[in-house]
């Protein structure tokens, strides 16, 4: 841990605790396995160099976001993540999907840079630091926590950091993003990049927890309102890569509610799905990528039965489905499950059935998908394919062997998810090695 001395205003430092744990390894092993799946996948595309580059920039930019302990250093690394993905959604530059999208992408998320900067910058002038144990300790005066800046400074960091998140109505870029990325890219995309809005979300309650009052309730709202869209707009695509990045809106929906909720319990099942949904999707884009890769088509009536045809990357798909559907035994299953408890435990029965109506919802379109994909015959003007090339199974294999293995022993990860939520909520623990108790 560097720690600088708080009272500066350009300084960095970085701060790792078990809740910047939860979300480095899921950056880590996806951005493993998104490279390994590149080197096939990109063999075909020029200015390598460049896509490398950026690729290890994007990682490096949010790990450099989740370890952050100042808002100068959050938001250098957050420009770093973020300036780097704009230009590999836009890296099939010869095309003009990507090329819109990246463009889409680009205004939306730099809008909600803009607000974050000017959220800091009142955050900054009302605390007098930058520094996140600082913030937490001056957020804590009685005078405060009315005031009407401050509200200000929370509304503008909710929106910038719900446009990351693809959180509705702020989601608008990435159901156009993820398709046009190239499939690793969208596996990081979805699996994770998004994630660094929640991470946001998260270390801001953290900070202003005595403000939960005026921002957990609109928590709320925005995650029913984000699964809703997400999980009826995915039954209606015909684009596989569009379907799922639908479906990674809903899921950001799951996680935003468990935030929402701010007990123990619900922030821990909150971080278990950020892992787990980090697995299944980065799973499920890769392999979506092989059938584009194989055919060059993301048409899912054109892919009817392909799964016959690459048994081994349809095999490894429908591990993805099914644990994204939460099928016991795979990993989704595990934390859906305790954030339903933890929403049962606080006497959320309203919240709760709408819940499990999304999740509902969810499974009928997995399901279908599982379907058209594996079990339709092929058809007949398919033409031949060849299973993906072994790097590109590689990468999925990794990610596939995860969504088993803790769905079948999640003890482990659900005691560090455990201990997670409990720091979350600790801020004495946060605080105390920073500024000396």
């Amino acid at each position: 841990m560097l720690v600088y001395p708080a009272s500066s205003l350009l300084h960095s430092s970085f701060i790792v605790d078990m809740v910047s744990v939860f979300f480095i390894l899921p950056i880590l092993l996806v951005g493993l396995a998104s490279s390994i799946y590149s080197t096939s996948y990109m063999s075909r595309d020029t200015g390598l160099n460049s896509y490398y580059t950026l690729l290890s920039a994007m990682i490096l930019g949010m790990i450099g976001v989740v370890s952050a302990g100042d808002f100068f250093t959050f938001f250098l690394f957050w420009e770093i993540m973020s300036i780097s993905s704009y230009a590999l959604v836009a890296f099939r530059k010869d095309r003009w999907e990507p090329v819109e999208a990246g463009f889409k992408y680009l205004v939306m998320s730099s809008a909600g840079s803009a607000l974050m900067l000017s959220g800091i910058a009142i955050i900054y002038g009302i605390a007098g630091t930058l520094n996140f144990a600082g913030i937490a300790l001056a957020t804590r005066t009685p005078t405060l926590v009315s005031d009407p800046w401050l509200i200000l400074a929370i509304s503008f960091l909710i929106v910038g950091f719900g446009i990351k998140a693809a959180i509705a109505p702020m989601h608008t870029w990435l159901p156009d993003a993820h398709p046009a990325a190239p499939s690793p890219i969208s596996s990081l995309l979805s699996g994770v990049m998004i994630k660094t809005g929640v991470y946001g979300l998260l270390r801001f309650y953290i900070l202003f927890q005595p403000l939960y009052a005026y921002w957990g309730m609109t928590l709320s709202i925005l995650a029913f309102f984000t699964m809703f869209i997400g999980n009826l707009t995915a039954m209606l695509q015909t684009d596989v890569k569009r379907l799922l990045a639908y479906s990674s809106i809903a899921q950001i929906g799951y996680v935003t509610f468990a935030l929402s909720i701010g007990t123990v319990q619900s922030i821990s099942a909150g971080l278990l799905h950020v892992f787990n949904h980090a697995m299944m999707k980065g799973l499920l884009f890769m392999a979506a990528g092989a059938l584009y890769h194989a055919t060059g088509s993301r048409d899912i009536s054109i892919l009817e039965g392909i799964g016959r045809r690459m048994k081994l990357t349809g095999v490894l798909f429908s591990i993805g489905l099914l644990a994204i559907a939460g099928i016991p035994g795979l990993n989704g299953f595990i934390s859906e499950l305790l954030i339903i408890f933890a929403s049962i435990r606080c006497e959320l029965y309203l919240q709760t059935a709408i819940l499990i109506t999304n999740f509902l919802i969810s499974v009928a379109y997995y399901l279908r998908l599982l379907q058209r994909i594996m079990l339709r015959e092929p058809r007949s003007d398919l033409p031949e394919v060849e299973e993906a090339p072994a790097s590109m199974i590689a990468g999925m294999v990794i990610l596939a062997t995860l969504c088993v293995a803790i769905g079948v022993y999640p003890g482990l990860l659900i005691s560090m998810a455990e201990l997670a939520g409990r720091a979350a909520l600790d801020i004495g623990s946060y605080v105390a090695p920073i500024l000396g108790g």
